[in-house]
């Protein structure tokens, strides 16, 4: 039964599609019956009878309904960013449903009543993936729990749900930088590079594997050796040498934006990293130098407005500071929050960009 507070709404809405009023777009789209078509208030083709219409609050209920959308108006166009938010959400609940066989693009646009093609942007505007790149990352994760636990390199990779070895490898060898089994070894077979520089900050460490850099980070209280020792402690199974005339382009380039001489990075990186963690360090990327987001804002941006303090969580593991810029996160109310390398030295970096 239809409520009195129901009908006013409806008549409002109503109201907004006879003036095409552009306000309401984005609040509600209808569908007309009679050409199985929905829109947006605002579309500019001819109005329909009212007796033809129904109001729905999204275009993926109008397209659950059976509706298509509009080709005039692109209605599935208008999902306001807490709307695409939802249905990366979605898209990424229905891939760590089946990790056996992760649903492909079509599928997925298929389950969400979206065409393949919007509904890759929307994941990758809102996770910084597209759907196959987060199920990898997921199966990935999945192998990096299992390796540690299983008797076997083999037995974890079908836990993990990758069909093949070769899938596993060729995954592991981009992502993780190393083969599955040097990985569960802390690194056996691995060669990694490093070299110490003075900063206006301090000693700064910066340390590459293969195909790029694995770590940076400041000094803390036991100076060269403590920077060392986290290297050691991360990789106890590489080969793990000094290398200054090897890195002293990259290392000149951090140095450079430290001091502001230059803002933009773009260094490669050979990071070990869940899937989540991806998403975040890749959503801190696309900070703006001189500008900050808060953990919240982060959070929302990658499609979890929830998992705040996950956000938060993932930037205290970031093993590349200032690559991957953590210091431009900053709590809701502006205080600056938590630091990995002392929030002394995050005050100062915020200071020298904003200058």
């Amino acid at each position: 039964m239809t409520t009195s507070a129901e009908t006013t709404l409806e008549e409002t809405y109503w109201q907004a599609v006879q003036s095409r009023d552009p306000q309401f777009n984005g609040v509600f789209v209808y569908g007309v019956r009679s050409t199985g078509i929905y829109c947006r208030p605002g579309c500019p083709s001819r109005r329909p009878r009212r007796e033809q219409v129904t109001f729905f609050a999204s275009p993926a209920a109008a397209g659950q309904a059976g509706f298509r959308a509009c080709k005039r108006c692109r209605p599935q166009d208008a999902l306001t960013v807490s709307q695409q938010a939802e249905l990366a959400s979605q898209a990424c609940r229905l891939i760590e449903a089946s990790p056996e066989r992760p649903p492909s693009l079509a599928e997925l646009g298929q389950a969400l009543h979206l065409s393949p093609t919007y509904l890759q942007r929307i994941f990758k505007a809102v996770t910084g993936l597209t759907p196959h790149q987060y199920a990898r990352g997921q199966q990935l994760q999945r192998f990096k729990t299992r390796v540690r636990q299983d008797p076997d390199v083999t037995t974890a990779l079908y836990e993990a749900g990758f069909g093949s070895s070769s899938r596993l490898y060729e995954q592991s060898d981009r992502r993780l930088g190393m083969t599955p089994a040097a990985y569960r070894r802390g690194g056996q077979g691995m060669h990694i590079g490093y070299t110490i520089v003075d900063t206006y900050l301090g000693r700064l460490l910066v340390a590459a594997a293969e195909r790029g850099i694995c770590a940076v980070s400041f000094e803390g209280q036991d100076g060269d050796a403590g920077l060392e020792g986290l290297l050691y402690r991360e990789y106890p199974a590489a080969r793990i040498q000094r290398d200054d005339a090897g890195l002293g382009a990259w290392a000149a380039a951090l140095v450079a934006h430290l001091e502001g001489r230059q803002p933009h990075l773009d260094l490669p990186l050979d990071l070990q990293a869940t899937a989540f963690q991806l998403r975040v360090w890749e959503e801190l990327r696309r900070i703006p130098y001189g500008q900050t987001r808060s953990y919240a804002q982060v959070a929302q941006a990658i499609g979890q407005p929830t998992a705040v303090r996950a956000v938060a969580q993932a930037c205290a593991a970031n093993p590349a500071v200032l690559v991957t810029p953590c210091h431009r996160v900053v709590r809701s109310d502006g205080s600056l929050g938590g630091y990995r390398c002392g929030v002394r030295r995050k005050q100062a970096l915020l200071e020298k960009e904003k200058s």
